[in-house]
């Protein structure tokens, strides 16, 4: 029998069970460990948190509400977790696999509807960047309305190094993804990233080693885009990620170099950077730190 057959087999029963244990088991080192290690490197959870989970339906967010579930479990850390998903105009199908779905992985989840969708809809250029924010404040709103001071979104490790080189090139700034922000909007909530150190092809592994199919980006306008294969509306994430994909075939260390590049920021070699007190030039002081010099020799 061929390793694929094996795996089939395996998954004629695909109970609740499966899948968690694959989780610690198959998939402890990729997956299990670096959410750990994500969690505590980047203090994510403490005690005394009540985190909402948030859930798209996509294979990122539904793996993370069963690492946090696995994490409650094993953890002595005191935090409580809700699970929401947030509807923003799907159709009845893809809100429909998302419940069923939910169902078999154990995730009691909460469903609120919002009009998102219907509201970007109509724009002449890419709506993704406006709906993003939307749904951010809404789930803000919504998490903070049953009392959580955490959400939590499911953002991998190649969503920060697409995001890098995103604002590299398109942006003209150097800045990443972070693995937790606090919100100025929302008083005393916190946004965190616990899949921040987990490889996309690692959740996509665990996702077919299991039999589970989930959703895509499943709004209308990406839904006509491929309908009409309208080439001029791909995304740039899209185009880095090709990129990415092609810088590494050469170099193998392209996105781990990608990754860690914001965490080796030498200011004594930037040209000018920004900070909360405004934009800082490095001829500000350049003049009087030479004239240091020469005072010393």
């Amino acid at each position: 029998m061929s390793e694929n057959e094996t795996i089939e087999s395996k998954l004629s029963v695909r109970t609740t069970a499966d899948i968690e244990g694959s989780i610690t088991k198959k998939f402890k080192m990729p997956v299990w460990r670096r959410f750990t290690k994500a969690v505590n490197e980047y203090e994510l959870v403490k005690s005394g948190d009540k985190i909402c989970v948030c859930i798209s339906g996509g294979k990122d967010s539904m793996l993370m509400a069963k690492l946090f579930q696995e994490l409650k479990r094993q953890s002595d850390t005191d935090f409580e977790l809700r699970f929401l998903v947030m509807d923003p105009g799907y159709s009845p199908d893809n809100i429909g696999k998302i419940r069923y779905n939910a169902q078999i992985l154990d995730i009691p989840i909460e469903v609120f509807t919002t009009e998102i969708f219907d509201t970007v809809y109509e724009m002449d250029k890419s709506p993704c960047s406006l709906c993003a924010r939307m749904r951010r404040w809404n789930l803000y709103a919504q998490a903070e309305e049953m009392g959580c001071n955490k959400i939590a979104l499911g953002h991998h490790y190649d969503d920060v190094i697409e995001t890098i080189l995103m604002a590299m090139l398109y942006g003209a700034q150097i800045q990443t993804m972070m693995p937790k922000l606090f919100s100025t909007e929302h008083t005393g909530m916190e946004l965190i990233r616990p899949l921040y150190l987990i490889r996309e092809a690692d959740i996509i592994h665990w996702a077919k080693y299991n039999g589970l199919e989930f959703l895509q980006c499943a709004c209308r306008f990406t839904e006509n885009v491929a309908l009409s294969q309208n080439t001029e509306k791909t995304s740039k994430r899209a185009e880095v990620k090709r990129l990415i994909a092609e810088l590494s075939r050469d170099n193998p260390f392209v996105e781990q170099n990608i990754f860690k590049s914001v965490e080796n920021v030498c200011l004594n070699n930037i040209v000018a950077y920004k900070d909360d007190s405004g934009r800082h030039h490095f001829l500000d002081d350049y003049d009087s730190k030479l004239e240091e010099i020469r005072k010393t020799d």
